[in-house]
Formats: C-alpha cells, sequence, structure tokens
C-alpha cells in the first residue's frame, strides 16, 4: 500500500518523523509526504511558554514536539510520483473528492496541533480521533501526568497520538470503553496573545506558591482503608459502603498504597507498597489482619534496588506468586514465596523492553491474561521513551501459563482512554460478568476509581464499558482514590491526601 502522509512543512517536528520511521518498517507499506505548510500551526507565542515552562522546571526541548533539523527535514521522504492508495491528513487540509481516501486527523473535532494545544489550555481532556470523513475510524481520550504543564501535556499527547495512528493502520484502532468511538465535535476554543501571554506571567507566581506549600507538606501521601465485610463490597453496592472506611495507619515518614489481601492460614494477609520518603523508592511490605483489622504495622517482605509497587499477589496450588509493578527496570517480573509472608525470590521476567504500569493477571476459560499500561509502546529504547502518558495505554498479553510465554494482543493498544486504562486492582468475577477496577486519572493521577464491565476479551479484540465511577467523600476524604480490593473477610480501598512534614527523620 502506498501511504502519503500529510504535515505541515512549516513546522515538522520530530514526532513526525519518529512516526515516518515506524511505518516505513511496515512490512508493504510505502510511504511518502505531502511537506507544504499547512494550517493549524501553533502561535509564536506558544514557542516562548514551552520555553518557559522548560525554563523553570528544567524540562527537556529535544522532545516530540522539537523542530526538524534542516539536515532531518531533508531526509524526510518525498512525495510520490505515483497517486497514493491512502492520505494520511495531520493537519486539516487534504482535498477530499479525489478519488483517494483520506484519514483525517482531529482533536476535540479540529484539525492541526493549534487545536490540541487549545484543548489542554481550555483544561479539557483531548479526544483523539482518526475519520474518513463519515466514519470515525478510531479514537482516544489522551492524557498526561503533568496536566498543568502545558509542554509536557502536548508532548505526551503527541505520542499517544502516534500510538492510535499506528494502532489504526494495523487493522485494530483503539475503540471506546461503551464499544463506539471517542466521538467530541466541540471546536477547540481560540486563544490571544494576551491569554499565553498572561498564563506565562502567572507560571513563575504559582510555581512559588507549589514550591511553598510542598515544603511545608508531603503530597501525594497515600493512604489505605479498610473495613470489615459483612454485607454487600463496593461492587455490588457501587457507591462508598454507609459506614465508611477505617484507614491503615502511618507515622508521616512513609505511605501505604495499593493494597492487596490474599487468603491464608484461614485469615487474610495484606500486602502493600511501603513508601519510604528517606529513600524515595518503593518497596513491598505485608501485615495480617485478624478479626478485628491489622494486627502491628506492616513489615518489608521484597525490596529491591529500583522502586516497587502494586503488589499483585495470588495463589496457584499452595504456591503464593508477585508480580510488582517495577516500571523502571523496564521488565515485569514474577517472583515466588518460599518463606510466606517473605522469601521472595525472582523467578522470571513475563515481559521486557517497556515501561508497564500495574501489572493485572486474569485467568479466564482456561487461559491467562495480563492487563497493563505501557508508557511507550515497547519502544522502551526509542528517541520518545521519556515521554507519554503511564495512564492512557491499556495493553494485554495472554499465555498458556501464567509463567508464560506471553503473546500480545494483535489491537494493542486496545484502549486509549485516561479515564480508564490504567488497573486498580484485581478483575473481579460477579453475576456471569467481569468486573475491572480502574483508575480515572483525566484530574490526575489516581483522581478517582471507575468499575468497568469487561465484555469482550478475546485474541481479536476487547471492550469495556465503565459502569460507576468513585471518588473521594466524606466516607474517605483525601484528593483521589487508586485502588479496590477484598478477601472474603475484608475490603481495602485507598487514596491520596497531604501531610506536613516532619523536621526530623
Amino acid at each position: 500500500m502506498r501511504l502519503c502522509v500529510r504535515l505541515d512543512g512549516g513546522m515538522p517536528r520530530r514526532w513526525h518523523l519518529r512516526l515516518l520511521e515506524r511505518l516505513a518498517r511496515r512490512p508493504g507499506l510505502s510511504v511518502c509526504v505531502d511537506a507544504r505548510p499547512g494550517p493549524g500551526v501553533l502561535p509564536v507565542n506558544a514557542a516562548l511558554l514551552f520555553g518557559l515552562e522548560a525554563l523553570l522546571r528544567r524540562l527537556p526541548r529535544d522532545g516530540p514536539s522539537a523542530p526538524l533539523t534542516p539536515a532531518e527535514r531533508d531526509a524526510l521522504p518525498p512525495e510520490g510520483q505515483d497517486p497514493p492508495d491512502l492520505i494520511l491528513d495531520l493537519c486539516g487540509d487534504a482535498e477530499a473528492g479525489t478519488g483517494t481516501p483520506v484519514w483525517r486527523l482531529r482533536y476535540d473535532g479540529a484539525g492541526g496541533e493549534a487545536s490540541l494545544l487549545a484543548s489542554l489550555l481550555a483544561g479539557r481532556t483531548p479526544v483523539v480521533t482518526l475519520s474518513d470523513g463519515e466514519h470515525i475510524l478510531a479514537s482516544g481520550r489522551v492524557g498526561t501526568e503533568a496536566r498543568g504543564v502545558m509542554l509536557t501535556a502536548f508532548e505526551d499527547a503527541l505520542v499517544r497520538t502516534m500510538s492510535l495512528i499506528l494502532a489504526s493502520l494495523g487493522g485494530a484502532g483503539p475503540r471506546l470503553v461503551d464499544g463506539s468511538t471517542f466521538a467530541r465535535e466541540v471546536p477547540a476554543s481560540a486563544w490571544s496573545a494576551l491569554d499565553l501571554g498572561a498564563r506565562a506571567a502567572r507560571l513563575g507566581s504559582r510555581m512559588v506558591a507549589r514550591r511553598l506549600l510542598d515544603l511545608c507538606t508531603r503530597a501525594p501521601h497515600w493512604r489505605i482503608g479498610w473495613r470489615r465485610l459483612t454485607g454487600p463490597d463496593v461492587i455490588d453496592l457501587r457507591a462508598h459502603p454507609e459506614g465508611g472506611w477505617r484507614t491503615l495507619a502511618d507515622d508521616g515518614r512513609r505511605y501505604y498504597a495499593d493494597p492487596f489481601p490474599v487468603a491464608h492460614a484461614g485469615g487474610t494477609m495484606l500486602f502493600v507498597e511501603e513508601y519510604g520518603y528517606a529513600h524515595d523508592k518503593g518497596l513491598i511490605s505485608a501485615v495480617p489482619l485478624g478479626p478485628d483489622g491489622p494486627i502491628g504495622t506492616p513489615v518489608p517482605v521484597l525490596e529491591a534496588a529500583h522502586h516497587l509497587s502494586y503488589p499483585f499477589v495470588f495463589e496457584v496450588d499452595g504456591t503464593h506468586w508477585m508480580v510488582p509493578e517495577s516500571g523502571t527496570t523496564g521488565t515485569v517480573d514474577l517472583y515466588r514465596a518460599t518463606a510466606f509472608p517473605g522469601g521472595w525470590v525472582k523467578e522470571a521476567t513475563l515481559l521486557s523492553g517497556l515501561s508497564a504500569s500495574d501489572p493485572t493477571l486474569l485467568r479466564q476459560d482456561g487461559r491467562w491474561w495480563l492487563f497493563a499500561s505501557v508508557r511507550d509502546d515497547g519502544e522502551r529504547d526509542g528517541p520518545f521513551a521519556a515521554w507519554g502518558s503511564y495512564s492512557d495505554a491499556l495493553h494485554l498479553w495472554s499465555a498458556p501459563d501464567f509463567r508464560g510465554p506471553w503473546t500480545p494482543h494483535p489491537a494493542n493498544p486496545v484502549l486509549i482512554d485516561v479515564a480508564s486504562a490504567r488497573s486498580g486492582g484485581r478483575i473481579v468475577a460477579r453475576g456471569g460478568a467481569l468486573f475491572r477496577p480502574v483508575q480515572d486519572c483525566r484530574d490526575g493521577y489516581g483522581s478517582a476509581l471507575g468499575l468497568a464491565r469487561i465484555e469482550r476479551l478475546d485474541a481479536e479484540g476487547y471492550r469495556q464499558h465503565v459502569e460507576t465511577i468513585l471518588r473521594p467523600g466524606p466516607s474517605f476524604p483525601g484528593t483521589g482514590l487508586h485502588s479496590l480490593n477484598r478477601s472474603a473477610d475484608f475490603e481495602f480501598i485507598d487514596g491520596a491526601g497531604r501531610v506536613p512534614r516532619r523536621l526530623r527523620p
């Protein structure tokens, strides 16, 4: 197939070059470029805002939005002599009606990078769509962990736009959780030079205020809520329990998060991430629960040179296993307990070469599935490995055994949605259906917790529908909710807040 990529030759960027390189590696695909200057370019003062953010926040300027060098521009493949079979329009001005199909890229219903930045400046979660003029072919809600930093948010969105394009041209574009598509035909807001100038002027004062607050408090400080189960759980209630939650106490020098309970010796053993501020990394700790709740405080059971979190613990044939998050290593690793709840030894590496968050396993119909949100689409060593959201792209793998070998789903990423891609606990069977706790990160990482019903899970596709969203409130105050898990006797949740900094360690 002959593919012509229509991009704005007035400001070709590094993400364009990276997209072209990855497309050129596709078997049976030849790529050319229409690089005439196009509409929808960013205003001049957008570069001033990006430059100020990079200076004050010490951000690199060689990311996806960086302009190409003259040599890189010269290396772009020229426009072909023969008519293409498909035009991929990235800037919104490709002519229709020429007999060649056109796929148009839009942000909130408008073409061009200017519409993306306008959506971010308006505080929206951008909806990216690819359409053929009649139908939306693929779409996603792109996200970032730095909503208030326009440069980072803009570049994260560009990286995930590339993910959507590559998945769509692979024949399996990501779909919305309800089985349709993300169709938001909201024209992107325009702005004036004064708007961006005022934003830049406010940036310095906001950073000073934020720095003063950070000097006095720690945030986010995660807390685990627990309750004894005497009736319906949260998935049945679709709400916080009337009796609220009790908090697993900490000393303020560390926090506990990611509660994963497992049955043991007729009771419950709770595994958590323990994050010590003095060491600036997480480890895995455990605490037993008696009839009245936790017995003592969590005790470290697994520590590594790198950060560990999200201790997905499970039992098979009398042996306990754990798949914790270790995204900074670029691997997903399997551990086996030799002296439960401790004595964990690394048994195998299940996946490698990618930054995977919150890996979650499910055994269904005799096959194992692994869910994880992936930052870099398996291109960990590529030039954009440090960009892209950790929370908006869901990937799946399957295997005949939890030890592997794991096969990636052909439609990866099966979902692009910052509101429901990232896992938030074990997948639970209820009434003949599977419910997946998910993190809703539209208002920031771990800001809310969704309950998604899985409607399709097979080798050809995946679909889910978020039926309930839980937020912090009187039952569990704070600034966010993060995960949900239960055992036979207890239920656990966690969320974030702020705590005063202690003067002494």
